[in-house]
């Protein structure tokens, strides 16, 4: 039996948000390590910022977005996506200087994948890919006919997964280096069309 045959891909629930934030400060290399520390009290685990937000039903970033994998009974990784909508007249200005290029690399009316992680021991698998299908499959329900994502030009092994699936490169920003960020270069927003079956 294969490996992907004993992984239960599943949606998360409100119980698992601590997980879920572990595996999305991975995803996101350190940008949602920055924005935790903000909202961090003092002495405040960012990790119990992160759980907190994911515990809310009413955020995007939110438990209710996320697909988990388990293989015996433990969480090996996570999907987090939902759908964007760009605000047409959405003044820029009150973002912050370190967020505003991602704010930049939205893409209205796509479905947009926030972060997909998978716990080292477990990588090479098939599980990220298994995730991205599962994301155009949750795309088409919706009746969203692209995909979205955003990832750090350095990150080159998932950048190489995403141009396999069939993303391209549609626009790119200057990261604005910061200690918690690993990543120096440029952030690109990656869009997939998808096909009419």
């Amino acid at each position: 039996m294969k490996f992907l045959d004993e992984v239960e891909f599943r949606p998360a629930k409100k119980i698992e948000s601590r997980k879920i934030a572990e595996l999305f400060s991975i995803a996101s290399d350190g940008v949602a390590d920055y924005i935790w520390s903000m909202g961090a009290e003092e002495n405040e685990d960012i990790l119990d910022v992160g759980q907190k937000r994911y515990e809310n039903p009413d955020l995007n970033f939110s438990y209710k977005n996320c697909t988990v994998a388990e293989y015996n009974h433990e969480i090996i990784g996570m999907l987090v996506a939902f759908p964007m909508y760009v605000e047409q007249n959405n003044d820029s200005t009150d973002t912050d200087p370190v967020l505003l290029p991602y704010e930049k690399l939205e893409e209205d009316g796509s479905f947009y994948i926030c972060g997909v992680a998978v716990y080292e021991k477990y990588r090479g698998k098939g599980i990220g890919t298994a995730f991205m299908d599962l994301a155009e499959l949750k795309s088409r329900e919706l009746g969203l006919s692209k995909l979205s994502l955003i990832v750090f030009e350095q990150n080159k092994g998932a950048k190489k997964l995403y141009d396999s699936l069939g993303y391209s490169e549609k626009a790119r920003e200057q990261v604005v280096a910061h200690p918690l960020i690993q990543h120096t270069g440029d952030a690109l927003l990656m869009v997939k069309q998808l096909k009419p079956l």
